[in-house]
């Protein structure tokens, strides 16, 4: 049995969107990743066998690569699996170690939120230039970081919101 208080239902209805909304990161990215090991796939099938590369498998892979990697990236925030160092904070005093778990939270989402407005600003900069060979907006390029951005937000001020109210749950945060 946890000695944590209970969960308030705000906070338990938060965190039924986020981790649906995560799952849908996930699939969508691991979707990509299979879709981009099927075209390299044919990338391989057509240079060597029908000696004719399709020239769109690059750009399609950028463009998935960015999915894979900035969605992957923003599940790691929400379920605390990024990269991280961790030293510090485990070799402190639980006092201490909660204000560098607080402030790590604080400067995920300031990350997060620069990341969500300049990745919008070069999103919509980018979105009436066409990318080479499939003929797409170059602002799907960077629309992935974009998203990530406010999902590294979210999920961040919902670790903050967690912290605060004495229901962070994290391994590494507070004992």
């Amino acid at each position: 049995m946890s000695d944590l208080p209970e969960t308030p239902v705000f906070l338990q209805r938060i965190d039924t969107v986020l981790d649906a909304i995560s799952k849908i990161c996930l699939t969508i990215a691991g979707t990509a990743l299979v879709a981009m090991t099927f075209m390299f796939a044919w990338l391989v099938f057509g240079r060597y066998v029908l000696n004719d590369t399709p020239t769109w498998v690059e750009q399609v892979s950028h463009l998935l690569l960015m999915v894979i990697a900035f969605l992957g990236a923003a599940v790691g925030v929400r379920q605390d699996t990024h990269l991280s160092v961790v030293l510090f904070r485990t070799v402190v005093p639980t006092k201490i170690r909660t204000v560098f778990v607080f402030v790590t939270d604080v400067l995920m989402a300031s990350f997060g939120g620069l990341m969500f407005w300049y990745g919008l600003e070069l999103t919509q900069f980018k979105w009436n230039s066409l990318i080479p060979l499939i003929r797409v907006p170059e602002g799907l390029r960077s629309l992935p970081l974009t998203i990530c951005g406010a999902l590294v937000f979210v999920f961040s001020l919902t670790h903050l919101i967690r912290l605060l109210l004495g229901r962070d749950e994290r391994k590494d945060s507070i004992e």
